[in-house]
């Protein structure tokens, strides 16, 4: 294979990933609007197309068709990166998250992963962790003060609740003996769920500490205070509109995907089958292919239910609340969880 062949292939792959993701960021809204409408005891969008499997598309279009307003106090350059930021590390993050087998295709090309990192679990924290800027800078450049102090927030519960999220992985690093995606999973796989992190590692708290860290890392309820209508009439993004305003929406929903894939692969087994090798899949290539794919956007899918559950369930914290818990719980909680794994690993 050619250089100009292989770049071609890599291009495509981007691309096709990058559609896959930009869909599923639409479908989660649905997802979350049908979910929550259940929950509180409404049908949810039904009119476009059959149970309103096409609304996601007539949001875009509403999105792209709406007046682009830009007020007059703002600082311009900042003020149109920002979004370009938010969404461009959120959509970034996603290419060292392998969503298969190994399956190589024309040039030796991976077929289910963008690129097979050795430290890819640390590239994905430290490109989530730049997401932050793009809110930041938003706050800062809106020249509002509800938007700084929406920014504000944002940085102080992110570098929070990093912090516990980052120790909270620690247990599954020493557990795999890895920072790569596909070897964490690998070994995950011997025996399905009995082998799987949270079960097999013993990475139970590990596991709730990251959950609870993901809420808050993505602006979610109940830890959705940067954005808090109540107090601060929308936060970072009051003044955005059109797509500029889309393109948060969208990083805030790719963000709950990575966070569901990242979950999947270090504690659920990734694509592996929870009845391990038990169960063999189909011996037809294309359908072995597919097969550990399905397991992976299964527990994906789950995963993001779990998320709007939340959100329908759990009213929102007070910042204080917000900042006790991070601090005085969840960061000793993650101390002692990767204290308690090393005495493990070694007498075990």
């Amino acid at each position: 294979m050619t250089i100009l062949q292989f770049f071609l292939w890599s291009v495509l792959k981007v691309a096709v990933v990058t559609v896959v993701m930009l869909l599923g960021v639409a479908y989660t809204v649905l997802l979350e609007r049908k979910l929550v409408g259940r929950i509180q005891n409404r049908w949810g969008p039904n009119r476009v197309g059959p149970f309103g499997l096409l609304q996601p598309l007539v949001d875009g279009a509403k999105s792209f068709l709406k007046e682009d307003m830009i007020p007059a106090g703002v600082y311009k350059p900042l003020y149109v990166l920002a979004p370009v930021l938010s969404l461009g590390c959120a959509l970034i993050s996603i290419g060292v998250v392998p969503f298969g087998e190994p399956k190589t295709g024309p040039g030796g090309l991976d077929l289910f992963e963008i690129s097979n990192v050795n430290i890819g679990l640390l590239v994905i924290l430290g490109i989530t962790s730049i997401g932050v800027y793009g809110i930041a800078l938003a706050g800062w450049s809106s020249n509002n003060k509800y938007s700084l102090l929406g920014s504000l927030r944002s940085s102080a519960q992110l570098i929070s609740y990093e912090l516990a999220l980052g120790l909270s992985l620690v247990g599954v690093v020493l557990v795999s003996q890895s920072f790569n995606l596909r070897v964490i999973v690998e070994k995950q796989a011997e025996k399905g769920i009995v082998t799987w992190n949270i079960f097999g590692g013993f990475q139970f708290v590990a596991f709730f500490i990251y959950l609870m860290a993901a809420y808050a890392e993505t602006n979610r309820s109940p830890f959705d205070l940067p954005e808090a209508e109540s107090e601060l009439a929308g936060g970072y993004n009051i003044e955005y509109s059109s797509m500029k305003f889309a393109m948060f929406f969208m990083a805030e929903y790719a963000n709950m995907i990575t966070v569901g894939c990242v979950a999947t692969l270090l504690f659920f087994g990734g694509w592996t089958s929870p009845f391990g090798n038990l169960i063999d899949p189909p011996q037809n290539v294309f359908a072995h292919a597919l097969f550990p794919m399905f397991w992976f956007v299964g527990k994906v899918f789950c995963f993001l239910c779990l998320y709007v559950w939340v959100r329908g369930t759990l009213p929102r914290f007070r910042y204080d609340q917000l900042m006790r818990f991070g601090w005085r719980f969840l960061m000793p909680l993650a101390i002692l969880n990767i204290v308690a794994t090393s005495l493990w690993l070694a007498y075990r």
